[in-house]
């Protein structure tokens, strides 16, 4: 599934189950949550915390939880995701490209 069709699936899901679009507003505070919750199984499964009785190791999950979110912000706001990646790859290696090489503490 490219960006583009995930953006496409979101909608057709908010139309058909999800009677609309909570506000922006709102589902930059639910972005805000869904990075918690994908946190909070980082630091357990790859920090120092043990996951608790009856947490699970459900890091996919929470990373598509985010990715979801993301996608309704982009619909909602007019952006095309697919296109704001290619420009942020583009400039990401006009600026960085010997950046990195270069830095001894990545060696």
């Amino acid at each position: 599934m490219t960006l583009q069709e995930a953006q496409q699936a979101v909608d057709q899901w908010i139309k058909t189950y999800g009677i609309r679009y909570f506000s922006e507003l709102t589902n930059m505070a639910v972005l805000t949550e869904e990075v918690g919750e994908l946190a909070r199984v980082m630091a357990r499964k790859y920090g120092d915390q043990s996951f608790k009785e009856g947490e699970k190791d459900n890091l996919g999950e929470e990373m598509a939880d985010v990715l979801w979110v993301l996608l309704c912000l982009a619909n909602q706001t007019g952006v095309n995701l697919t296109e704001e990646l290619k420009k942020s790859i583009e400039k990401k290696t006009k600026r960085d490209k010997e950046r990195h090489i270069n830095n001894v503490k990545l060696k």
